[in-house]
């Protein structure tokens, strides 16, 4: 089974940037759906960001804007640039993989990271 590994959390001012990072095993970010998901402290999880095999990509409206998810093929490795960081973006990072090219928003997600923190301070 794959595995994911995220990194790249920290503590950041308002306004500032960060760029997580989610190093998979084998082949899965040349071959499958991927997302980026956080948890706020006392939230449910919520799906942010998805990427298909072919790069399409979805955004939550609270990132829509700010957020890019990219694919780096020759690293393994499935990317989250975060611009003008808010306090309300802080939470524990998650990536995830589906077992399939397209993502399907009713299917579970098969493969999960154990997170990265992030603190935005106002």
């Amino acid at each position: 089974q794959a595995q994911l590994v995220e990194s790249g959390g920290g503590s950041v001012q308002a306004g500032g940037s960060l760029r997580l990072s989610c190093k998979a095993s084998g082949n899965t970010v040349r071959r499958y759906c991927m997302g980026w998901f956080r948890q706020a402290p006392g939230k449910e999880r919520e799906e942010i960001a998805t990427s298909t095999r072919l790069e399409t990509t979805t955004y939550a409206d609270s990132v829509k804007g700010r957020f890019t998810v990219s694919r780096g093929y020759a690293e393994n490795t499935l990317y989250l640039q975060m611009d003008n960081l808010k306090p309300e973006d802080t939470g524990m990072y998650y990536c995830a993989a589906q077992s399939r090219a397209l993502c399907v928003p009713s299917d579970p997600w098969d493969v999960w990271g154990r997170g990265t923190q992030v603190t935005v301070a106002s």
